[in-house]
């Protein structure tokens, strides 16, 4: 039995190493380092690839884009917090739901506002990117639904609203009481609705003004006829010591200012979600276009390597990356859940009573929404990235760790223990000598589920910016691109079969010592 206590202690060094590597995996980027992030829609992710190739000549390092940063709360705590210095963002949003004041302030009452925060906004982009809602042509014609009024006039109509579009101060609960709208709408995540509403499983949907597939679709733009949304016009939302730490950097991103156009935005949109070019080509084009004075629309013309099927979305550049990043997040959390839960688990194995209140404990972390949870943990930390995912991922691999632990000792016979008391062992001596190997298979079961949790859980931590093979997912449901969520799901199931198969081989050689 003694012999399989030095494999133990190996693993806790192991997991000891990986929790030390997991502070190094978790530093901020170096301060030379301009951080820009961006919010998870298509127009957001091409944004920040203009800001990044425009500031690259001109900054030390290569710009760090952290994309799909999730939605508004989520990217502004990111920039609150200095874990990114700029972002894409919008007048209207910054007024009303991040200031929480009137839709018709001026840039400069928001600099004022913001200024205590160690924020300001500059350099309007040109141009103007709407909230609206939007319907099937026919459905429009058929019912003469031509404004946001005549919508109010059907409460049978099925609303399939964007999450953060229901609850904005801006957006679904100030637009349903100025038009006293009955209807009662359901959550769509923006990527999916265009799918929705062709196919006829909603009837209206939001919108932004900007979307290429409006027209592609051919729906309808309803009139905001009591003109409830103000002006979305596109703006950098950063942080005060931007310039003066990246002054050279800074006076490029000004010569953005003006530079395009809704026309231009709508054609790199259509580029990303009906042709599938990538978002760092789209912004290369874009800005090469403009230095040559050539049309946007004739720079986004002729065939592009970066229209990829489906197998060079998957063995894409980036595969190897984002494999480093989701086994670190997975081993890492894992390793800090064993290193955590089977002392704590040893420690109230005796007492019922504790045993019951801390198991019961890490069994109410499972019932906390992964986003929730990782939107609590960022605003506790005041940071987005590594550290609040791998806190959240050890959270969630605690429980089957610790139940494990628990129930591995529990199968040890009275009458092992009590021929070990009899040999004058002290409970140390038994702890170490016949409870723990005995109960080790059981304790190496745990911690084969809780690393087959941590792989599927871990594609939520590219909504902070921690990479991940969630980032293709996360992508793939903005551009709505089946391809490449299958690109990032394939992987992460990949991964978690060869997970199981390096256990079961474990296990193997776990019965066969026994056995000998």
């Amino acid at each position: 039995m003694t012999r399989r206590l030095p494999a133990l202690a190996a693993c806790c060094i192991a997991l000891v190493l990986a929790a030390v590597s997991s502070f190094a995996l978790a530093a901020p980027p170096a301060h030379d380092t301009l951080r820009i992030g961006s919010k998870r829609f298509t127009e957001s992710y091409i944004l920040a690839q203009v800001l990044a190739q425009t500031a690259a000549p001109h900054t030390p390092t290569p710009p760090s884009v952290l994309q799909g940063l999730g939605n508004t709360a989520i990217v502004y705590e990111a920039l609150r917090s200095g874990s990114i210095d700029l972002y894409p963002e919008y007048v209207g949003t910054i007024s009303q739901e991040i200031l929480k004041g009137d839709a018709a302030m001026t840039t400069q009452a928001m600099n004022a506002a913001l200024a205590p925060l160690g924020l300001g906004v500059a350099v309007p982009l040109g141009f103007n990117d709407g909230y609206a809602l939007a319907m099937r042509e026919d459905t429009a014609q058929r019912l003469g639904i031509s404004s946001l009024s005549d919508l109010a006039k059907h409460p049978e109509l099925k609303l399939g609203l964007s999450n953060e579009f229901i609850g904005r101060a801006d957006g679904w609960r100030g637009l349903a009481q100025r038009y006293g709208a009955p209807q009662v709408p359901v959550a769509l995540d923006h990527g999916l609705a265009y799918d929705a509403i062709a196919q006829k499983q909603v009837d209206v949907i939001d919108i932004y003004t900007t979307d290429a597939k409006i027209g592609h679709l051919g729906l309808r733009v309803l009139k905001d006829d009591q003109a409830h949304f103000p002006r979305y016009d596109a703006v950098l939302l950063y942080r005060l010591d931007v310039p003066t730490r990246f002054p050279q950097a800074w006076a490029a991103l000004q010569k953005l200012s003006g530079s395009i156009d809704e026309n231009a935005m709508i054609a790199m949109n259509a580029r990303a979600e009906l042709q599938g070019v990538a978002f760092d080509v789209i912004a290369r084009d874009h800005l090469a276009a403009k230095a040559g004075g050539v049309s946007i629309a004739a720079a986004g013309t002729g065939a592009d390597p970066s229209q990829r099927g489906f197998w060079a979305k998957l063995f894409g550049p980036d595969l190897a990356r984002l494999t480093r990043q989701h086994l670190a997040l997975t081993l890492i959390s894992v390793g800090l859940a064993a290193l955590i839960g089977i002392p704590l688990a040893v420690w109230v194995f005796p007492h019922p009573r504790l045993r019951a209140l801390v198991l019961g404990a890490t069994g109410l972390m499972q019932t906390v929404p992964s986003l929730a949870l990782l939107a609590m943990l960022i605003s506790l930390m005041g940071v987005i990235g590594t550290m609040p995912a791998l806190i959240a991922l050890m959270l969630y691999a605690l429980l089957p760790i610790m139940r494990n632990t628990v129930a591995g000792l529990n199968e040890v016979s009275p009458g092992l223990r009590l021929a070990g008391q009899a040999l004058g062992m002290t409970s140390g001596q038994r702890l170490r000598h016949i409870e723990l190997p005995l109960a080790l298979p059981t304790i190496v079961a745990g911690v084969r589920t809780a690393i087959a949790i941590a792989i599927g859980t871990a594609t939520i931590a590219a909504f902070i910016g921690a990479g991940g093979y969630g980032e293709r997912i996360v992508t793939g449901l903005a551009l709505n691109d089946g391809q490449l969520l299958l690109a990032g799901a394939l992987p992460a199931t990949l991964l978690a079969l060869l997970s199981e198969a390096l256990f079961e081989g474990v296990e193997r050689l776990m019965r066969r010592r026994r056995a000998g």
